[in-house]
């Protein structure tokens, strides 16, 4: 049985998108690629110098069959010994996305420029600009494209099979980087996960599938950017638990766009009332569904009003259930605009004024054209890439052929859920830490079902760190909160260094 899970982090359009079976080599083993350069990047206290290696790394079947090889940009330091210097494996999402949006966006020694203020990037030419804030300064990175992605392919008798699903996308990944560890002499070394969005589903099975059994590698911490650890309360389900987790955030772009009257002064003390609603009063009301009376639904629907700044003519059509879909084009309708999905700051326009629900994510049109014609640019120009074939930023085939996890493979399973897979490998590694940083205008995953899958879980709720930034699921666009989030990110890793 097969589920195409919601192309997150980011869902835009399929730019440079090929299927991963284009030129797949057999025969004779792929030639490795490995195109090394060295650089220097200048941090706000020293200057640091790294290598950088663009490189595949084969992967094997038992019978030593090459079957897949995954492509990676490595960032080295040279200041401080390899073995003992923190490495970080970092990976987007989709299912089917590169690590080019964290790659330009927040971690490498380069960050792409887009407007902090949620407008469009517009056409080229597009600054690329050193990024003193790069988690270079705390740990190397490995930058890794999944199976499909970026330059990774399957190869000789490989099945894309065998690494497009819940189960065999966390395997593929898990070999990848035991295969890297070893290739690089890099055991001994303090290790992280970072995954955004879907990545938030794959590294919780990363790290159980590697910290599993008696040849397990242990981590020092999970880095978690709007993450996807429960699918049930991703935006476009339908249940009374999504529709409850993403209030906050509905009531956070009204604020934002002025679409509240009287407008709170301020949005922290809003928030922290909006939460107080749905757990105390908005909850119970969903349970009770029609039982509830009159009068209660009147007090529910003028609340509703006043956080989210719909009509109450609307919210009491919807059932006091409204989509995120239905918001993003109800909120702004009088202006003409609709707000975005994956950061509800941008706004667009649509053919006319009386459709239920967007076309598509101004947020995307925004800034990936930025983002892919820079990254192209980065990979053959400054990292010295040159292949004969397309780097595929994001793949439709595998999410469309992304397959679900064999313990949720019957016709009634339900959503896939990580946050016990989570809890359970912070209680088998009692050095497990883990960071979430959420956006506040993010409909797709939003900060408050990031804080209900901690509090709902038995994580040890003192080695987790909740964060969250004023701008939505890549909140790395917005400058501010771009410093903020990679100040502490680098805190995060340094916290080891400090109790050691």
């Amino acid at each position: 049985m097969r589920v195409a899970l919601l192309l997150l982090a980011p869902s835009f359009p399929l730019v440079a998108s090929l299927p991963a079976q284009e030129a797949k080599p057999v025969g004779a083993e792929p030639v490795a690629l490995r195109f090394e350069s060295r650089h220097t990047l200048a941090l706000a206290t020293k200057s640091l110098d790294y290598n950088a290696l663009a490189e595949t790394t084969l992967l094997r079947d038992d019978k030593g069959e090459p079957v897949a090889e995954f492509f990676a940009v490595a960032y080295l330091a040279l200041d401080e010994p390899a073995a003992t210097r923190p490495v970080t494996f970092a990976f987007n999402g989709g299912p089917g996305s590169s690590s080019v949006w964290l790659h330009l966006g927040l971690l490498g020694p380069k960050v792409v420029q887009v407007p902090s203020d949620a407008q469009s990037a517009g056409a080229p030419p597009y600054v690329l600009k050193d990024n003193p804030d790069s988690l270079l300064a705390s740990s190397d990175l490995v930058m890794v494209d999944p199976i499909g992605t970026g330059l990774s392919r399957v190869v000789g008798k490989g099945d894309v099979a065998d690494h497009w699903g819940v189960d065999e996308d966390a395997v593929s990944v898990a070999r990848f980087i035991r295969r890297w560890i070893t290739d690089h002499e890099r055991w001994a070394s303090p290790k992280y996960l970072l995954g955004e969005s879907y990545g938030g589903i794959r590294a919780p099975l990363v790290v159980h599938a590697l910290q599993n059994g008696m040849n397990s590698v242990a981590f020092n911490g999970v880095m978690l950017i709007s993450p996807a650890l429960d699918m049930e309360v991703v935006d476009g389900q339908e249940n009374d638990a999504a529709y409850a987790t993403v209030l906050p955030t509905f009531a956070a772009t009204a604020w934002y766009h002025d679409a509240l009257k009287p407008k709170p002064a301020e949005l922290e003390p809003f928030l922290a009332e909006v939460r107080a609603f749905v757990s105390d009063e908005y909850v119970p009301a969903l349970f009770a569904g029609r039982a509830i009376s009159d009068a209660r639904r009147e007090a529910l629907v003028g609340k509703l009003h006043r956080y989210t700044g719909l009509s109450p003519d609307f919210i009491r059509r919807a059932n006091l259930k409204v989509s995120t879909d239905r918001f993003r084009r109800e909120l702004l309708r009088e202006r003409g605009l609709v707000v975005g999905r994956l950061d509800t700051r941008y706004t667009g326009a649509e053919e006319d004024a009386v459709g239920e629900v967007p076309s598509g994510d101004p947020m995307s049109a925004g800034i990936s054209g930025a983002y892919v014609a820079t990254f192209m640019d980065y990979l053959r120009k400054e990292l010295g890439v040159e292949v004969d074939r397309d780097y595929a930023v994001m793949s439709a085939d595998a999410g469309d052929r992304w397959k679900r996890p064999a313990v949720a493979s019957s016709a009634f399973s339900g959503y896939v859920d990580v946050s016990g897979t989570l809890a359970r490998a912070m209680a088998e590694n009692p050095d497990l830490r883990v960071f979430i940083g959420s956006g506040l205008y993010d409909v797709a995953t939003t900060f408050f079902a990031a804080e209900r899958n901690v509090e709902c879980s038995t994580m040890d709720r003192a080695r987790v760190t909740l964060r969250t930034y004023p701008a939505g699921h890549m909140m790395y666009v917005n400058e501010p909160s771009r410093r903020t989030l990679a100040r502490e990110l680098r805190e995060f890793l340094a916290a080891d260094k400090a109790g050691s």
